[in-house]
């Protein structure tokens, strides 16, 4: 089972000619309110892919339309509770370009206590994954409370903040990390050769397994000696907000059902090649047969 401590928001999208410059007032094209989060949308991906997922979340009661629809997607919601505080929410802009920029309000994802968090811990059994992002609070005591009851800890550190430098990343057994991402935690220049990036994050956390996504750029898979490289597959993205979400979540399932890193690697990128060319972000995350079917028959196509 993988227990997925992850935020839940409400995705406002805007679709813009171009990104919002400082100053300036832009009219959208179109406006949508739909379920979001890294954490949701990792849950959701992991369903979608056949995976065993609980989610550990916190919502508005208000908003428990959000709760019932990862339900309905697969994922196990009884550790999703419905509380006073308002929910987390996201402002996304989306330009012609398929790129994205995104405000984000925690809300509820920030009001976890310790006693909960233990509970939830006593009750997961070792050799169970836990994933983590970086919207939520406590992931000090989460990462390492979780490592010290024998959990295997992924962690996805997004949105990048310092914060995270100082998180006890060592209990990691997994590290899922983009170039901005791997280049913060490194301490190198962001536009090093990705070798160079592998090479800083493994001195740093040697004992840490290693996924560096790098968009049309593919990705790599580092794990001590060992290194995989996964071409992306040529496609042109309408929307890119939950690639990464979709990448970790079809990752973690192949992980889940025992599949070689190489096999891992290619049924996420090619999942997040599906996902870009579909505006939204978790209605973008595609089934696992349709994914399946992009494995089989070549040129991704949705």
């Amino acid at each position: 089972m993988l227990h997925n401590f992850g935020s839940i928001n409400l995705d406002h999208f805007y679709r813009v000619s171009h990104l919002v410059r400082p100053g300036e007032t832009l009219a959208s094209r179109d406006y949508r309110v739909g379920l979001g989060g890294k954490g949701a949308n990792q849950s959701l991906a992991m369903a979608r892919a056949g995976g065993r997922v609980s989610h550990w979340g916190r919502l508005n009661h208000r908003d428990a339309w959000a709760r019932e629809l990862l339900g309905e997607a697969g994922v196990e919601v009884a550790g999703i509770a419905l509380v006073d505080a308002p929910s987390g929410h996201a402002v996304i802009q989306v330009d012609d370009r398929g790129e994205n920029a995104i405000i984000l309000f925690p809300g509820a994802n920030h009001g976890f206590d310790a006693d909960d968090l233990a509970r939830r811990l006593d009750a997961a059994r070792p050799g169970d994954w836990l994933l983590a992002q970086n919207e939520t609070n406590a992931l000090p005591q989460v990462l390492e409370q979780a490592a010290e009851r024998g959990l295997r800890v992924a962690f996805n550190p997004a949105p990048m903040a310092a914060e995270v430098l100082s998180l006890p990343l060592e209990r990691c057994a997994l590290l899922f990390v983009n170039r901005g991402e791997a280049a913060w935690l490194a301490g190198v220049d962001e536009d090093a050769a990705p070798e160079a990036l592998l090479d800083a994050l493994a001195r740093r956390l040697p004992e840490t397994e290693t996924v560096l996504t790098l968009g049309g750029d593919g990705a790599w898979f580092q794990s001590g000696d060992e290194r995989h490289f996964q071409p992306a597959l040529p496609v042109t993205p309408r929307d890119t907000t939950a690639a990464g979400d979709t990448f970790i979540g079809y990752y973690m399932t192949a992980l889940q059902e025992g599949q070689a890193v190489t096999d891992c690697l290619r049924l996420a990128a090619t999942a997040a090649a599906l996902g870009v060319q579909v505006e939204g972000a978790a209605e973008s995350i595609p089934a696992r047969d349709a994914v399946e079917r992009a494995l089989r028959d070549g040129p991704v196509a949705r």
